[in-house]
């Protein structure tokens, strides 16, 4: 079976959305150099009003922030297995843990970012010892 194409709705939509892409997704030319990014640096007065923790993953801004919170939790497992050969045990950091403080941190703390919380968190959580070869991350290794 062959599906008609509407032109009409195509032309009238390919070009705004074609806009609209390249306004939200480039940068400005003088853009300054990121060391972080992503959703965990957004406005806690923003990221307030959108969570709802008891809605779960069902909520895209909980998705989001704690996908998110999950990568940047684990690149800084890496830092401390590198430097300090510790971590931090994430099996801790689920949802029903995660989603509330960071509610909770954004709705007191509207100036502020979430990002703010999960460093303090990592700060004060119980760190694990290991053994870690330093270097076992190539880019993370120290170039003598």
């Amino acid at each position: 079976m062959r599906h008609r194409s509407r032109p009409g709705l195509r032309a009238n939509l390919g070009l705004p959305a074609i806009m609209a892409c390249s306004v939200l997704f480039t940068a400005p030319a003088s853009a300054e150099p990121l060391a972080t990014a992503g959703i965990g640096v957004q406005s806690c007065a923003k990221l307030a009003k959108d969570m709802n923790p008891a809605e779960g993953f069902n909520n895209m801004t909980n998705a989001l922030v704690y996908y998110w919170m999950q990568g940047y939790m684990s690149a800084a497992n890496m830092a401390l297995l590198e430097g300090d050969n510790e971590y931090v045990d994430l099996s801790l950091m689920d949802e029903k843990n995660l989603l509330p403080k960071i509610h909770e941190f954004c709705t007191k703390n509207p100036d502020k970012k979430p990002i703010s919380l999960i460093d303090q968190m990592i700060e004060d959580a119980d760190k694990i010892e290991t053994k870690w070869k330093s270097g076992t991350i190539p880019w993370a290794a120290d170039e003598d």
